[in-house]
């Protein structure tokens, strides 16, 4: 899919994905399935299993995919049986797990189960047997119990530290301990999906994929709205990592997941949660008890199209794309089989409100189809932008085909002809220029030897020479950032027109600004801190950097800027943590544009090269207030404290489209 330089609006600093070592045939989608975690916490029993897994078939999930039956922690006991065998809690699971394999399968369902890297499962006390010193022999049972998945989590793992319950700083790697487990079921005659759940301590996507066929991201999700943002930015720099076999992991769905009768979101945002979940190639694991779910929330769990996002073959995650942190709301795209795009605007206010996707942000500017999923409505024929109500803490979930690249507007769907004269309309300009590059092709040669072009940003036509027998020529033009340009082109005929954005002007963080507060240039090693080697730390509280601009057009610019951010929500997760930081950009004496980046880091936080802090990443914003001539553009975390991070991002530097 053909798109301008400005939709590739985040990008990472490093190279290609390492490819999955496990080629067994598993999980060439997304797993999906049921796990008693979210919904029963460490306290499982056999009935509880039972109920759920006939729920799954009777309720038709199971038809659409959800086949996994995960017995998370509180099945173990803390004694391994005389020939070191683990064994269950015969209280709890009075027909033992064989048996409960049998029963699983019986109904055409598949056994998971749950195991530790540590020396006791998760959920201690009261103590349960972890694998730590003995992957052969656990492995050897769970193939004889006749299980399919195995989630192996990362608990009571540490040696150095007296193996405590959770160390989200331990001296040595995760990955020794679940490579070992990985050896051992792969030794095994019986097929096990292996999910690799340490939190996504030391940057799992980097080592995982060769070990296992899913990999956690981050800690926990918690039963509230705010770790949805957390979770997303946390899988942002994390997202070319997925492909067949290897799939990053949000953990699993808090849809239809209850407290004391109350389901811990809305159902606008368990739609929400369910479509990014989906769209960014995450297993979808169920959480909630199916057995009684309230209706709202199994209709969104059973949503064909949104399953058929997630399952799409392509295997390719969607991406952030555009965020606007002021205004509350985002937008994230991927591509799909058969050269369809799926599309999500998130709402991150409380209001149900109207939101405007853009197609150029997503790389595209026309949609023969559009299906809006979540309001079971469809247009045909979509130019340049699409416009729906969204709910407070909703999505605008949308698939587009028949698709044409961004920047390419043909004649027979953009304009209309006027004797002489031929207009389009619904013009995408990212940024107010006088710079953007126009070419025209002509539906035959044209006999005029001069054609003119106008725009609603020029005071006079553009007048261009066309060469004997041309059938195309190009032209430099103003627009101004919107969607609503018009382009009038008078004598000749015209059967397309391309535009391209101007080239940005890139202004290193560390060059030719003036530094206030604690604002202090770093320079990275080679190959670290992309594009520019450099970037300013501690742009804190008052501290800010300023840059002199020249611009030779008003108006609003768009800016990309390259931020670093790897600061983790480990221990915070469970409280405020996002895994943002606050950054604003100050054009003149206009209010300040905030964007709150996600993370950037593809590096290992505790043992990498700089612990993730030299990994760039790049998130596009508008900026208004600017002039011809000189402007002080200013680099900050105004407002920071104000319920935003009061930390700023590192700045490598960005580009100005004029």
């Amino acid at each position: 899919m053909a798109a301008f330089a400005f939709a590739s609006l985040l990008s990472t600093a490093l190279g290609t994905p390492l490819h999955p070592r496990l080629d067994d045939g598993l999980a060439l989608t997304p797993q999906m399935g049921w796990n008693t975690y979210n919904q029963y916490n460490c306290f499982p029993n056999e009935s509880i299993v039972h109920e759920n897994a006939q729920a799954l078939v009777d309720t038709g999930l199971a038809d659409l995919g959800y086949r996994y039956v995960t017995v998370d922690c509180g099945w173990s006991v803390e004694d391994r049986l005389p020939d070191g065998t683990l064994t269950w809690n015969e209280t709890l699971f009075p027909q033992g797990f064989p048996a409960l394999g049998r029963y699983l399968h019986d109904l055409g369902l598949l056994f998971g189960a749950y195991g530790d890297s540590g020396i006791l499962l998760c959920g201690s006390p009261p103590n349960q047997a972890g694998s730590l010193y003995h992957e052969d022999i656990d492995a050897r049972t769970f193939a004889e119990w006749e299980v399919d998945s195995l989630k192996y989590d990362n608990c009571y793992s540490d040696a150095t530290e007296n193996y405590p319950n959770v160390n989200y700083s331990p001296s040595h790697s995760p990955r020794p301990r679940f490579a070992n487990m990985s050896h051992y079921i792969q030794l095994q005659d019986r097929p096990m999906l292996f999910q690799i759940c340490e939190w996504g301590i030391d940057f799992p996507a980097l080592w995982a994929p060769a070990l296992g066929h899913s990999w956690r991201i981050g800690n926990d999700i918690t039963p509230h709205w705010r770790s949805i943002f957390r979770t997303l930015n946390q899988a942002v720099p994390q997202v070319d990592f997925a492909g067949r076999g290897q799939w990053p992991d949000l953990d699993m769905l808090l849809v239809g997941v209850g407290v004391d009768g109350e389901g811990v979101l809305s159902l606008p945002e368990e739609r929400t949660h369910f479509s990014m979940w989906a769209v960014l190639k995450s297993p979808l694991v169920i959480g909630g008890a199916i057995n009684g779910m309230e209706e709202g929330s199994l209709e969104i769990l059973k949503n064909e199209d949104v399953i058929a996002f997630n399952q799409d073959a392509l295997g390719e995650s969607a991406r952030l794309r555009r965020r606007w942190s002021d205004a509350g709301y985002e937008v994230w795209s991927g591509p799909l089989e058969r050269e369809r795009v799926v599309a999500a605007v998130i709402n991150w206010g409380e209001e149900e409100r109207e939101l405007t996707l853009d197609l150029p942000d997503v790389g595209i500017q026309f949609a023969g189809g559009l299906r809006n999923i979540w309001r079971g409505e469809a247009e045909d024929d979509v130019l340049t932008s699409y416009t729906a109500s969204v709910e407070g803490h909703g999505v605008m979930l949308v698939e587009l085909s028949e698709t044409v690249p961004a920047g390419e507007y043909p004649s027979e769907i953009f304009a209309k002809k006027h004797g002489a004269s031929t207009t389009f309309s619904h013009v995408y300009a990212v940024t107010s220029s006088r710079g953007y590059t126009l070419n025209i092709t002509f539906s035959e040669p044209p006999t005029a030897k001069k054609i003119s072009i106008a725009t609603d940003a020029t005071t006079s036509p553009v007048t261009v020479s066309v060469p004997s027998g041309a059938s195309s020529v190009t032209a430099r033009i103003p627009l101004t950032a919107g969607s609503d340009n018009t382009i009038t082109i008078h004598g000749a005929p015209v059967s397309s027109i391309h535009l391209t954005p101007p080239k940005p002007t890139y202004y290193p963080a560390t060059r030719n600004t003036t530094l206030t507060g604690s604002t202090t240039p770093f320079t990275c090693p080679a190959d670290f801190c992309s594009p520019t080697g450099s970037k300013l730390t501690h742009l804190d509280g008052d501290s800010t950097a300023k840059f002199h601009i020249s611009s030779t057009a008003s108006g609003a610019k768009y800016l990309e800027v390259d931020y670093i951010n790897n600061e983790v929500a480990f221990d915070s997760s469970w409280g405020w943590g996002s895994n943002s930081r606050n950054l604003t950009v100050r054009v003149n004496d206009e209010e300040p544009v905030r964007l709150e980046v996600p993370l950037s880091g593809r590096h290992s936080e505790l043992f990498g090269p700089g612990l993730g802090w030299w990994d760039s990443g790049r998130l596009g914003v508008l900026t208004g207030g600017w002039r011809v001539g000189g402007n002080e553009v200013v680099f900050g975390n105004e407002g920071g404290e104000g319920g935003f991070s009061s930390s700023a991002p590192d700045l490598v530097g960005f580009g100005v489209y004029d």
